[in-house]
């Protein structure tokens, strides 16, 4: 039941919020988990709540109004403090049980991971895991995660985070491609072999600058940003590539160039919410991940 026009509560400011960073009804819907009639009567609900429009209707999508954009900012600073009051509550859960949402890379996730949490499992049965691949930074105030497993140091406020490992990188290929362009024996001999490159992102590009090689991105034959893909066209053989050694040594499909150029290796660190870090099953998840990683 909807409630009455003077009324404007949480649920149709988040629908308004979600809506304005989404900028339209059905990725609005998907994102919040409810029908787009739903999420279009809580609009108009609070429209009229208000006495004016918050949405202008134009071909690709909803605009903001004047008074919609102004409400923005309020509308952002009600969603941090109700994220921080179920932070709070969740933060007093004392029991060994329950659901710990971790996000990592889309690559750890899909080649570290899954024995690591098996075995999490095994040994806390009471313990439910989410795991979300992803290679972008997921917000942990609004419990987006629980626990995020990056490859940097998370700089965000309330965020409690622990450098867990370091994890060194190295250069591989297919078989084919060794056997056709043979194994380099020095680092001179890597310009004649093709790699895998990335498209946009230029990390690849700085690093060959970085041991002196001048190219350019026409040097990669074959480009993707997608380190999960990437990984996987280095190993169908289109060319050498960087991939973390833990990884790398246990792909039958590459081999380990003998020429390595000096690679840094790639920081891993734990992050949480500082009012979950402590609870029982969040501290359990992320003790276990730091001892095996």
């Amino acid at each position: 039941m909807e409630q009455s026009a003077n009324t404007l509560d949480w649920t149709y400011i988040r629908a308004f919020l979600t809506v304005a960073e989404t900028g339209s009804l059905s990725a609005a819907a998907r994102a919040l988990g409810q029908s787009q009639p739903t999420l279009g009567r809580h609009i108009k609900a609070a429209e009229a709540s208000l006495g004016a429009a918050l949405f202008i209707r134009e071909a690709g999508g909803l605009r903001l109004t004047d008074v919609g954009a102004s409400l923005l900012a309020p509308a952002r600073e009600m969603a941090a403090a109700s994220a921080r009051l179920g932070m709070l509550a969740a933060g007093r859960d004392q029991q060994l049980s329950g659901t710990v949402r971790i996000t990592a890379s889309v690559v750890v996730s899909h080649a570290i991971l899954p024995p690591i949490l098996a075995d999490l499992r095994l040994a806390e049965p009471d313990i439910a895991l989410e795991l979300v691949p992803s290679d972008t930074s997921e917000n942990l105030l609004f419990r987006e995660a629980d626990i995020a497993l990056r490859m940097f140091q998370p700089t965000q406020l309330d965020v409690v985070t622990r450098k867990i490992a370091d994890q060194p990188l190295a250069l591989y290929a297919a078989h084919g491609v060794l056997a056709r362009f043979g194994q380099p024996r020095n680092l001179e001999d890597l310009k004649h072999i093709p790699f895998v490159g990335f498209d946009r992102d230029d990390q690849i590009l700085r690093a060959m600058r970085g041991f002196g090689f001048d190219v350019s991105r026409d040097f990669f034959g074959v480009r993707c940003d997608d380190q999960a893909v990437f990984w996987q066209l280095v190993c169908a053989g289109c060319g050498v590539g960087a991939m973390q050694a833990v990884i790398g040594d246990a792909e039958p499909r590459v081999q380990r160039l003998n020429i390595q150029p000096d690679l840094p290796a790639l920081p891993v660190w734990l992050a949480a919410h500082e009012a979950l870090h402590k609870t029982p099953r969040v501290k359990r998840v992320w003790d276990f991940l730091a001892e095996r990683f």
